[in-house]
C-alpha cells in the first residue's frame, strides 16, 4: 500500500533534513542559513518555495509541484490516515513515500484538487508475533491491513501533513503539526479516514532557568554535532550565528530531526507535549549522536592514517632507492638480489644442469621488470634462492674403507653381528663399484634396538652428509613433492630442503617410521610419491613441484626404518632390501649396559665412577625381571632413573652435613667443633639402601688446624653408593615381570610353548583339562583370549589328537564322550598365530595318556591335519626365552634348522634341540622319556 521512499542521505547513518520553512523564506536569515545547511536550492527541488509563519497558518503560494493551503490548519479535523512503516513524521521536515493503493493514491490527488491537501501521518506499530520485518515483509502486511484492522496497527499520535507534491506513486508529505486519532470515520471506506485532534504543547515558563538551561545545552550538542558531521561542516560558522532564532519547542523537534535515533525514540519525542521533557529527550538523542560521530572520526582517522603511513612508507623507501643510485654507493633492491644469485651460482656454472640454468636465467630477467612492492617480486625472489642455494654438482668423497667401517660399527653398537655383517658386505660391493647408489636398505626390528643409530654409524662409516626426517602419519604429498608455488607460504618438499640443509648431493638420508606412512586421502598417496622418491629408475629424475624442474636424486643413498614389514605398501616394499633386527640377548645387553648405558647416564647426571658401583647381578636383575624388551630404550631409562635417585641422595646428603662458617663476632667453642668434625671422619654412616664408604681425601695434617679456621670448611668425603640386587627395588620399584616358569615338573595335559612377542619372546603354558563325560559328548571348549587363526589351531590339534590315540589306543574314548577344556594363560594377554599347534596336541594327549611329558621340554611348530610340522618365524627370541626358563630340551621345525644354526654360539649353548618334520617324532620325544 505504502512504501517508504529513502533518498540517498537517509541512506546514510544521518538523516537529512527537510527544508524548515519560515514566514519569509527570501529575507530571512536563517531560511537562508538553513538552506546553505541542508544543500536546499530552487535547482534541485520546487518544494522550498513554500513558507509558512511560525505559527503554520499562512496562506501557501502554489508552484508547478506544490500546491495552496487555503483552508486554516486548524479546520484539518478529518484526514486520510497514512501508515509510515519505518520513522515518525517530525513537523518541518519532509519524508517522501509511495503508495500503492490506486484508492488512496485517488484520495489524496481529490483533496489536493479541493485545495485541501493534508493528511494523518501515524507510525505503523511493530508486529508483536514477529522480529524486525524487512522492506518487502513490510509492505506485504501494509496491502493486507484494511480499516480498522490498520487503524489498531498505528499509533494515534501522528503528524498533520501538507501533501506537498504527487508524482506517479511518489508522495512528498511535508510535517506541520501533532495530531491525535479520536475515531475512524467509517469502516467500510477504503482509504482510512478519522477524526483528530490538534495537539498543542503545555504551557511553560520560557523563562524558567532549568528549561533554559536545558535549551542551551541541546543548542550546544547540536553544535557539536554540526561540528563532527562531515555534511555540515562548511556551514558550522554560519549556522551558528542564527541558531538562537529557534524557540524551545522546534529545537527539540529540530534535534530529534536530524539525530539518527531509532522510531521509538523519535515517537517518543513526538508524542511528549511538555517542552521541558521533550528538550531532554532530544538532548538525549543528539548526545548520542555526538558519541557515534566521534567513533565513526575516529575510525575514519585511523583507517586514512594507516594508507597515509603505507604511501609515505613507499615514497620514502622510492627516494631512498633514488639517493643510492645518485650516490653510487650502493644499488636498489632488485640489483642487490640479482647480484647475490648470480653470485652463487658462477662459480657452479659448469656444474649446473642446463635446463636448471635456463631456468634460473629467465627468472632473474624477470625479477628486474617486476616492483618490489607487488606480491610477485616475493615469490620470484623465494624461488630464485631455493634455486641458487641448492648443491648443484657437489659431491662428497665416499669413503669404503671396509676396516674403518667395521671399527665404526663396533664402537657405536655392541652385537648385532648378523646385521653389521651384510652392512659390510653393501660397503665392499660400493668399494668395488666405486659408488653405493641402486640400493635401498630397509632396518626392520621392534622399538629400541638401534635403527636409526646404525643409520647414522652407515653415513659416518662412508663420510657421507647424514638428513633424517620421519614419514610417521605422513598424509600430505606436499610434504614430499613439495607445494605448487601458486599457493601462499609454498615452500618446497623435504628432500629439496635436505639438499639445501646437508650442502651435498650424495648425502646419506635416513627415512624413519616407513611402516606408518600415512594412506591415501584428499592430499593424495603419499606411498605413491615415496615410491617416485626411492625407487633408482625414477628419482634420477625427481619433480619437485615447487621447483618445477628435474633434481638428480639417484646419488642419495636411502635407509629406512620400520618396525614391521607387513605394513609397508608391496611396490615399495620391493624395491627395498630388508635387514632385520631381531633384538638383542640377555648377554648383549649386559654388555651395552655396562660399557654404553653406565657411563652415559653417570656423565648425564653428573656422578663420578667412584661414587656409584652397581654389580653385574643388578644389571642381570635390572635385564631379566624389568627390561625384556627386544631394545634397550627402556633398559637405559631405568639405569638413568637410578643414577637421578642416587644424584638425589648426593645432593641431601651434601646440604646436611654443611657446617656453616663462623663469624667474627659470633663466640663458638672450638672444643666442641674439634670433636664434631672428629666423629663425623671417624663414624662413616652406613645407608639403608646399601654400602657407604667414606674415603678421606685430605692431605695429612692437626685436624685441630681445619676446625678451627675463619672458612669453616670440614673434610671432603667421597660417598660409594653400592647397587646390588638386594636393593636394586629401593630405586627402580617393583619387578614388572615375574618368573615365567610356573611348574618344575609340567603335570598332566600341560605342556610349555614358545611364543614371539614385541618384547621379543616369551614362555606359554598350554592347560587342558577334563569337564565331564557322557556318550557322545566328546567336544572342546577354548579360552585364553585366542585369536582366530590360534582357535583354528586348536580345533585342528583336537582332530589331530583324536586320529592319534585312535591309532594308539583304540578302546580309549576319551576325546569321543569327554568334553575338554583348553586353556592358555594369561587370560588378558591376547594370542595369536599358528605356532602352537604342535603344543595343544601334546596337552591333548597328555591328558588322554594321563602321562605328563618330559621334563624341561618346550616346543613351538605349526600342525597340519596329516601331521606334518611347518616351519615358524622368531627362532631366536623363543630360544632366549627357552633360556630364560631354564629350559633344557626345545623341539623346533625341521625347516628352521638353517636359522637354528645361524644363532650365536653363546645363544645356544647348554640346549638340546631337536628338529621335527612330523608329529610322531614329538610324540616320541615327549612320551618316551621312560623307554
Amino acid at each position: 500500500m505504502l512504501k517508504f521512499l529513502t533518498p540517498t542521505a537517509y541512506a546514510s547513518h544521518h538523516v537529512t533534513p527537510a527544508t524548515r520553512f519560515r514566514s519569509t523564506p527570501v529575507k530571512n536569515l536563517l531560511f537562508k542559513q538553513l538552506t546553505l545547511l541542508t544543500g536546499w536550492n530552487r535547482s534541485s527541488y520546487e518544494l522550498g518555495r513554500r513558507s509558512f509563519s511560525s505559527d503554520l497558518d499562512s496562506d501557501t503560494k502554489s508552484s508547478t509541484t506544490t500546491v495552496s493551503a487555503k483552508p486554516h490548519l486548524d479546520d484539518c479535523l478529518t484526514v486520510i490516515a497514512l501508515p509510515l512503516p519505518h520513522k515518525p513524521l517530525i513537523p518541518g521536515f519532509y519524508m517522501p513515500i509511495y503508495v500503492k493503493d490506486p484508492k488512496v493514491l485517488a484520495a489524496l490527488q481529490e483533496s489536493r484538487r479541493q485545495q485541501a491537501p493534508y493528511a494523518g501521518a501515524f507510525l505503523l506499530k511493530d508486529d508483536a508475533s514477529s522480529d524486525s520485518s524487512s522492506s518487502s515483509e513490510t509492505e506485504n502486511i501494509l496491502e493486507k491491513l484494511k480499516g480498522k484492522e490498520l487503524i489498531n496497527r498505528i499509533h494515534e499520535v501522528g503528524t498533520l501533513a501538507q501533501i506537498s507534491s504527487i508524482q506517479g506513486e511518489q508522495v512528498i508529505l511535508i510535517g506541520h503539526r501533532q495530531l491525535r486519532i479520536t475515531e475512524m470515520v467509517s469502516e467500510s471506506e477504503d482509504p482510512l479516514t478519522v477524526k483528530v485532534d490538534h495537539l498543542k504543547d503545555k504551557p511553560y515558563d520560557k523563562d524558567d532557568d532549568v528549561i533554559k538551561a536545558t535549551y542551551f545545552q541541546v543548542m550546544s550538542t547540536l553544535r557539536d554535532v554540526l561540528k563532527t558531521t562531515s555534511l555540515w561542516r562548511d556551514h558550522v560558522r554560519t549556522y551558528t550565528q542564527h541558531i538562537g532564532e529557534f524557540n524551545y519547542p522546534k529545537l527539540a523537534d529540530f534535534g530529534a530531526g536530524i539525530s539518527g535515533a531509532n522510531k521509538h525514540q523519535n515517537q517518543g519525542v513526538l508524542e511528549e507535549l511538555d517542552v521541558h521533557k521533550r528538550l531532554e529527550l532530544t538532548l538525549e538523542l543528539v548526545k548520542k549522536e555526538v558519541e557515534i560521530n566521534k567513533i565513526q572520526e575516529s575510525i575514519a582517522k585511523a583507517v586514512e592514517e594507516k594508507f597515509s603511513g603505507d604511501r609515505r612508507r613507499i615514497i620514502l623507501k622510492e627516494q631512498i632507492n633514488a639517493i643510492k643510485k645518485e650516490l653510487g654507493g650502493e644499488t636498489d633492491s632488485k640489483s642487490a638480489l640479482s647480484e647475490k644469485f648470480r653470485g652463487r651460482i658462477d662459480p657452479i656454472k659448469d656444474k649446473i644442469p642446463g635446463h636448471v640454468l635456463k631456468v634460473i636465467e629467465e627468472e632473474l630477467k624477470k625479477l628486474q621488470l617486476l616492483e618490489t612492492s607487488s606480491s610477485e617480486f616475493d615469490v620470484t625472489c623465494n624461488y630464485l634462492d631455493w634455486l641458487t642455494v641448492l648443491p648443484w654438482g657437489n659431491f662428497s668423497d665416499e669413503n669404503f674403507n671396509v676396516l674403518r667401517a667395521e671399527k665404526i660399527l663396533d664402537e657405536d653398537h655392541y652385537g648385532l653381528s648378523d646385521v653389521k655383517e651384510r652392512i659390510l658386505e653393501f660397503i665392499a660391493v660400493g668399494g668395488l663399484r666405486g659408488t653405493s647408489q641402486g640400493k635401498i636398505i630397509c632396518l626392520s626390528g621392534p622399538t629400541g634396538v638401534g635403527k636409526t643409530s646404525i643409520g647414522r654409524s652407515i653415513a659416518r662409516a662412508l663420510d657421507r652428509k647424514f638428513f633424517r626426517f620421519s614419514v610417521g602419519g605422513l598424509s600430505d604429498v606436499a610434504e614430499i613433492k613439495g607445494h605448487r608455488r601458486t599457493y601462499i607460504g609454498a615452500m618446497p618438499g623435504k628432500m629439496v630442503q635436505c639438499l639445501k640443509n646437508v650442502g651435498t648431493e650424495n648425502p646419506l638420508v635416513l627415512i624413519d617410521e616407513i611402516d606408518k606412512l600415512g594412506v591415501r586421502g584428499h592430499h593424495g598417496d603419499p606411498a605413491s610419491a615415496m615410491l617416485e622418491l626411492l625407487d633408482p629408475e625414477q628419482n634420477a629424475n625427481f619433480l619437485d613441484h615447487y621447483l618445477d624442474v628435474p633434481i638428480d636424486l639417484s646419488k642419495v643413498l636411502f635407509v629406512c626404518t620400520a618396525n614391521v614389514t607387513d605394513t609397508i605398501p608391496g611396490p615399495l616394499l620391493d624395491r627395498m632390501e630388508v635387514i632385520t633386527l631381531s633384538g638383542y640377548i640377555t648377554d648383549e645387553k649386559m654388555h651395552i649396559a655396562r660399557d654404553y648405558l653406565e657411563k652415559t647416564a653417570r656423565r648425564d647426571c653428573g656422578i663420578k665412577p667412584e661414587q656409584v658401583d652397581v654389580s653385574d647381578a643388578a644389571f642381570l636383575s635390572l635385564i631379566e625381571h624389568y627390561c625384556r624388551e627386544a631394545g634397550v630404550r627402556n633398559l637405559q631409562k631405568q639405569i638413568e632413573k637410578i643414577f637421578r635417585k642416587i644424584a638425589l641422595k648426593l645432593v641431601r646428603k651434601a646440604a646436611s652435613t654443611e657446617v656453616p662458617r663462623i663469624s667474627d663476632d659470633v663466640t663458638t667453642d672450638t672444643e666442641e667443633t674439634k670433636s664434631l668434625a672428629k666423629t663425623d671422619l671417624e663414624s662413616p654412616e652406613t645407608s639403608a639402601e646399601g654400602s657407604t664408604v667414606l674415603t678421606d681425601e685430605l692431605a695429612t695434617g692437626d685436624p685441630t688446624e681445619s676446625t678451627t679456621e675463619q672458612s669453616g670448611e670440614v673434610a671432603e668425603t667421597v660417598e660409594k653408593y653400592m647397587i646390588d640386587e638386594s636393593n636394586l627395588s629401593d630405586y627402580v620399584g617393583k619387578p614388572v615381570f615375574q618368573e615365567e616358569k610356573i611348574y618344575e615338573q609340567t603335570p598332566v595335559g600341560v605342556v610349555m610353548g614358545l611364543a614371539w612377542t614385541s618384547m621379543g619372546g616369551s614362555t606359554l603354558y598350554i592347560e587342558t583339562t577334563f569337564v565331564e563325560e557322557g556318550e557322545g559328548k566328546g567336544g572342546l571348549h577354548i579360552t585364553g583370549r585366542l585369536g582366530d587363526v590360534m582357535k583354528e589351531s586348536a580345533e585342528i590339534a583336537h582332530t589331530v589328537a583324536r586320529r592319534i590315540m585312535l591309532e594308539k589306543e583304540p578302546e580309549n574314548k576319551l576325546f569321543a564322550n569327554s568334553k575338554l577344556h583348553l586353556h592358555v594363560p594369561a587370560g588378558a594377554t591376547p594370542k595369536d598365530g599358528p605356532s602352537a599347534g604342535c603344543t595343544m596336541i601334546t596337552s591333548l594327549l597328555s591328558l588322554a595318556l594321563k602321562k605328563p611329558v618330559r621334563k624341561d621340554l618346550a616346543m613351538t611348530g605349526e600342525v597340519t591335519l596329516t601331521g606334518r610340522i611347518l616351519a615358524i618365524g622368531g627362532v631366536k627370541e623363543k630360544t632366549i626365552a627357552a633360556r630364560r626358563s631354564q629350559v633344557k630340551v626345545i623341539i623346533f621345525p625341521e625347516a628352521n634348522r638353517r636359522d637354528f644354526d645361524e644363532l650365536a654360539r653363546n645363544v645356544k649353548e647348554g640346549l638340546e634341540v631337536h628338529f621335527v618334520d612330523e608329529y610322531e617324532q614329538i610324540f616320541e620325544l615327549a612320551f618316551g622319556y621312560d623307554h
